[in-house]
């Protein structure tokens, strides 16, 4: 197909859709530089605290525009929430990155300040927005934004679950031997080392469960290797990763902005589903227009249920922490 029919197909879809991106460093670049690329945004807006930090992103970004052919248009600012008012939709990102040796539990004390700042802004300039939480500890800081902005809860919605399945394919594909596009896969629970919950045994290759080609043991191996994806890739960069996590949030943005009820693990405040009530954790979501617009409960096996209830039971202790 050609490039000129290629462009063709994006205007058809194109909409009037406004995204803020708060946090223009890799993970907050990466979701702007996906979103762009996808063309379904009319505009990006990157903000940073660093003077002149969003504005330099956004510039270098939008040279690329003539190249990889998008037409969004990427603008950037200092800590001037007035440029992203009447958002559709923002994505907070801000705050520390884990280093070396850290959880993400240990990030919440200077975080949480930085979130419930950030989303009182945001919703002060874009009080019909939808909101996407990136920053870790990603499920509390999901409930902290939820017990301090007052926004319906379809329209909070956390990252983490996304990514995590992201990393659980990726690790199916390498066991497997396999075309990462054969592989289906679900991450669920906490965006945490022990909390995450793969589902390895709803997990297939083209529709055939995994565990006709792959051994018990081997499949947990996978399970461990994907609950530790992002410690790994911490140890190796010295940072948290940014690539996956830019091109989760893009997924998650396309499926709202587009309308495309498509189905994501995401952090979802729940009241009653899964036997679980008051927090934030991942579970699978239909995205639409609306933001979150049904949580799916799928059928779970007695360890599946009581490591879910463990994980939460671990998101919990981390909301604890939280001074509401």
């Amino acid at each position: 197909m050609t490039f000129a029919a290629l462009k063709t197909i994006h205007q058809k879809n194109y909409k009037n859709m406004k995204v803020t991106v708060v946090g223009a460093g890799a993970v907050g670049a990466s979701c702007a530089e996906y979103i762009a690329i996808k063309n379904f945004a009319s505009e990006v807006v990157l903000l940073d605290i660093k003077e002149g930090f969003a504005e330099g992103k956004a510039m270098d970004l939008m040279q690329t525009a003539s190249l990889n052919g998008f037409d969004t248009k990427i603008t950037g600012s200092t800590s001037d929430y007035s440029k992203t008012a009447g958002s559709d939709i923002c994505v907070i990102t801000s705050g520390i990155p884990r280093k070396p040796g850290m959880t993400r539990e240990e990030l919440i004390g200077i975080n949480a300040g930085i979130v419930k700042s950030v989303s009182a802004s945001l919703i002060e300039h874009s009080p019909n927005t939808i909101i996407i939480v990136v920053s870790n500890p990603m499920d509390t800081m999901t409930y902290l934004v939820h017990k301090t902005t007052g926004l319906p809860k379809n329209r909070i919605i956390g990252m983490g679950g996304a990514l995590d399945s992201a990393r659980f394919k990726y690790r199916l594909a390498e066991a497997l031997e396999a075309p990462i596009s054969d592989v289906d896969g679900m991450v669920i629970g906490g965006h945490s080392d022990k909390g995450m919950v793969p589902l390895t045994a709803h997990a297939t290759r083209n529709s055939i469960k995994v565990s006709e080609f792959l051994s018990e043991e081997r499949l947990n191996q996978v399970k461990e290797d994907t609950k530790v994806g992002g410690a790994t890739l911490t140890k190796l960069l010295g940072t948290s990763a940014w690539y996956a996590p830019g091109a989760a949030v893009s997924g998650l943005v396309q499926a709202i902005a587009c309308d495309q009820k498509k189905m994501f693990p995401c952090s979802a405040l729940l009241d009653g589903e899964y036997g679980l009530n008051d927090l934030c954790i991942g579970v699978p979501v239909i995205l639409g227009s609306n933001g979150i617009e049904n949580i799916v409960e799928i059928d779970l096996s007695d360890a599946e249920k009581a490591h879910l209830a463990a994980s939460a039971e671990g998101v919990k202790k981390t909301n604890g922490l939280l001074e509401l």
